[in-house]
This record gives C-alpha cells, structure tokens and sequence, in this order.
C-alpha cells in the first residue's frame, strides 16, 4: 500500500539538499564544488517554497520560486565568469590559492 507524499517529504527532502550544500561550501576548497553547492541551497529553498505553495494552495510561493531560479541564473553566469578570469590568471580554481584580490 503506497502512502502519499506529504509536505513532510518534501521537507526532509530540502534538509537534505541544505545540508548537503552547506557542507560543500565549509569543507570544500574548489570554487567549482562550492558554487555547486550554493545552487544545491537555492534548490532546497526553491523546494521549500513550492511545498509550502501547494499546502496552502496559494500561487505566491511558486512565483518567487521563479526569481530565485532567475537568481541562480545569474548568480552562475557571473560566477563562472569570475571563475574562468581567475583561472586564466592564476591557473588554479583552488579558494586557498586564489589570493589576486588580496591588497
């Protein structure tokens, strides 16, 4: 017999992601994984958001969901931009080794 999906699954499915994105970005050193990451923390918010959004059968949560996913958007764009000019200066993506903004 299948039980069905509640908000609860949803919301042990975003502490999941969140825990696994917060981990990423303490522990790792590779700009690559941490940017990884913090998408991965967008995306359990995007979650939360939409889970909620169903429950309470209101549209709102959907919407900002939308500029969250815009956010991201850009937030990688950029991000991967600042990446590939450090990565042409200093030849390594490493956050310990990346000191070009240091006075």
């Amino acid at each position: 017999m299948l039980h069905p999906i509640t908000v609860t699954h949803y919301l042990v499915l975003s502490a999941a992601l969140l825990l696994i994105g917060t981990l990423g970005v303490l522990l790792r050193r590779n700009a690559v994984v941490i940017m990884m990451s913090i998408e991965l923390i967008l995306n359990a918010v995007n979650i939360n958001l939409i889970a909620f959004s169903e429950h309470l059968k209101t549209l709102n949560g959907q919407i900002f969901a939308i500029f969250v996913i815009t956010v991201a958007v850009a937030e990688a764009a950029v991000g991967l931009g600042i990446l590939i000019a450090l990565f042409r200066n200093k030849e390594t993506v490493l956050i310990d080794e990346i000191d070009i903004l240091k006075w």
